[in-house]
């Protein structure tokens, strides 16, 4: 059974598929028009502090990325390909932390937690552009430290502002084209009946399941589309630092320590972002309770955490931090 790969992809609209034509001669008619989120708890009770809770880590997240952000724009000590990586992943855990956690957010002091089709449809397009961005940027960041460590002599001239924003621009384009693959056959899927969500936000493998067919075909192509990605982004960043770490071993200078220092916060961070992944992917389709503390993690602890990683453990960022404060409280 083949499926639509539609042009007005970002236009689409429920009314679409009350036409049997519209799904490509499935029977069943979409007449879902929002999905009930079940959310992290039934009870009153915790949803208030979770409410405060969730409050203060997504403040924390979007205040720390964006203050690395500005020290990198304001410091011109900071104005190298490395910190120019580092303050576009800052933007993408902005972006990565504001697609569901406010909604989430709010849904703990509403008693209904839905979310219209258009909605969903649009947390699914941005989990994933966020999540193909930031994997491919992690392989640029790893390239990178790569060429600084094994090829100092010749860093600023590969690393140039070209390429780096080149390297910006191409983890970008993977990860709307990743997720355009994705909701190219999601939004045109016929909903005629079950819509509740066991999460806080529209995840993919669930949405899935609620359609009125056999997804057996469409979860095999989530799991290869994602799956994959995933895989060669590991591998690569695998390679890399395995080379790094090989020469800074053999390396007696007195820059190997500070090497060694900023590899561990770039190994770090991919392992806090692909070790959720990988769990998700060994079972795609398959429920379990960890999975709403997985999507938690993935979504608002990994963005709190990244900024925190970086600056303490930078020295040169800290530093900048410092200055900035104290520029600003000398004012």
């Amino acid at each position: 059974r083949t499926f639509p790969y539609p042009f007005s992809l970002f236009f689409f609209s429920v009314d679409n598929f009350s036409n049997p034509e519209s799904v490509n001669g499935w029977s069943n008619k979409s007449v879902v028009t929002e999905f009930i989120l079940l959310g992290l708890s039934s009870s009153q009770d915790i949803q208030l502090f979770l409410f405060f809770f969730f409050s203060m880590f997504y403040g924390a997240a979007v205040l720390g990325n964006i203050l690395i952000i500005l020290t990198v724009i304001i410091d011109s000590r900071l104005h190298s390909p490395m910190y120019f990586l580092l303050s576009n992943l800052s933007f993408i855990d902005v972006c990565q932390a504001t697609f569901a956690t406010p909604k989430m957010i709010a849904d703990f002091l509403n008693e209904h937690k839905t979310i219209t089709f258009q909605g969903c449809m649009s947390q699914i397009f941005f989990l994933h552009v966020f999540g193909g961005s930031e994997m491919v940027l992690l392989v640029a960041m790893a390239y990178d430290r790569y060429i600084a460590i094994c090829k100092p002599l010749y860093y600023m001239t590969i690393m140039s502002r070209r390429v780096c924003t080149i390297l910006v621009g191409v983890s970008w384009t993977i990860g709307i084209l990743h997720s355009a693959s994705h909701l190219a056959f999601t939004a045109n899927l016929p909903f005629c009946g079950p819509n509740k969500v066991d999460n806080f936000f529209c995840d993919l493998p669930l949405v899935i399941k609620l359609a009125c067919l056999d997804t057996y075909v469409l979860e095999i192509l989530v799991l290869t589309n994602s799956g994959l990605l995933s895989l060669i982004c590991f591998l690569l960043l695998f390679m890399s630092y395995a080379i790094i770490l090989a020469t800074v071993h053999q390396q007696a200078s007195g820059g190997t320590s500070k090497a060694l220092s900023t590899l561990s916060a770039h190994i770090t961070v991919v392992v806090l972002f692909f070790g959720p992944l990988i769990f998700i992917y060994i079972w795609p389709f398959e429920s379990f309770p960890i999975d709403k503390f997985i999507s938690v993690f993935f979504t608002v602890f990994t963005p709190v955490l990244n900024p925190m990683i970086y600056t303490l453990r930078n020295k040169d960022v800290k530093e900048a931090m410092k200055k900035l404060r104290n520029r600003h409280v000398g004012s």
